[in-house]
């Protein structure tokens, strides 16, 4: 992989899902028609593509995300929130007053559990922007959430195209996930990822090695790893840890994971499993705080 060579840290582009989360931390999630009063909350820019930016940047990388916003009030405020945490944002809905994604997330407390109700990306569509091959060969690494699937197509292919490396957080199997997997050199996926016609991570590893994913792995919570790439396979283990709260901890991993891969050249079994071992070691520090700001002031 070519890396630009003016580069004093490491640039990477977030593609996807931008969204205000408003997390609270309960006892335990309500019942029908009851009320509780929350221990704590947490009102913050979220999505999978902007907290792994947040990551990225935090571990010391030039963080881009390139997304959708907007202009209406709630959208201005969680620009201003990543801007302030040092994310260069590329707003695509720039021209819009239709307020962003709200993400309403409750944390068990006892439990670190999340239950969460999203509208995500659905009925919003971003055009790639016409600058999008300089943008993307300006950057050492190209990570992408799935979401706004036409953008992070168009990304993906023009990563491919300029030699830089691309990271697919699988989350979820996605419309458009099958057509992104031919561009992506790094999938990391969730133990949600279920390609049509799989039952578990095994199969998942071998569908994704099948349709030319180089490395790939999948996270399954406090359990080890399990990966596979480069004639090889096997598991990296996950840092014990009090857990407080898992909201974000996938996406700390993809912004952590690819901040340690801008800087390799040739993937190996060993670099990759570094990589694994180092990104879930900063995953489950997120984990052992509530909110998804929280590590970075304590870590």
């Amino acid at each position: 992989m070519h890396r630009p060579t003016n580069s004093r840290r490491p640039v990477g582009l977030f593609v996807g899902l931008c969204t205000l989360d408003v997390v609270q931390l309960v006892d335990r999630v309500p019942g029908a028609n009851e009320k509780l009063t929350a221990r704590e909350q947490v009102v913050a820019a979220g999505g999978p593509a902007a907290n792994a930016a947040v990551a990225f940047g935090r571990l010391g990388g030039t963080a881009r995300l390139l997304t959708g916003i907007g202009a209406h009030p709630l959208g201005v405020a969680v620009a201003a929130d990543l801007g302030g945490l040092g994310v260069d944002v590329l707003d695509l809905a720039a021209g819009s007053a239709e307020p962003p994604a709200v993400s309403s997330i409750l944390v068990t407390a006892s439990s670190g559990d999340r239950a969460v109700a999203s509208t995500n990306a659905v009925g919003r569509s971003l055009t790639p922007p016409a600058g999008l091959d300089a943008l993307v060969a300006a950057c050492d690494i190209v990570e992408f959430d799935g979401h706004h699937g036409e953008l992070a197509e168009a990304a993906a292919r023009a990563a491919r195209a300029a030699g830089r490396r691309t990271v697919l957080d699988g989350g979820s199997w996605k419309p458009g996930t099958q057509e992104l997997l031919a561009s992506v050199d790094v999938a990391v996926c969730s133990a949600d990822f279920r390609p049509p016609g799989t039952q578990g991570p095994e199969d998942v590893l071998r569908f994704l090695r099948e349709r030319g994913v180089a490395w790939s792995a999948v996270s399954r919570g406090e359990r080890p790893i399990l990966w596979a790439g480069g004639g090889g396979s096997g598991t990296v283990e996950v840092p014990a840890v009090p857990v407080a709260d898992t909201l974000g901890a996938g996406d700390v991993l993809h912004g952590a994971l690819a901040h340690h891969l801008a800087f390799q050249g040739e993937l190996t079994a060993a670099g990759f499993t570094e990589a694994l071992r180092e990104a879930a070691a900063v995953a489950s520090r997120a984990c052992a705080s509530f909110g998804t700001r929280a590590w970075m002031r304590e870590g």
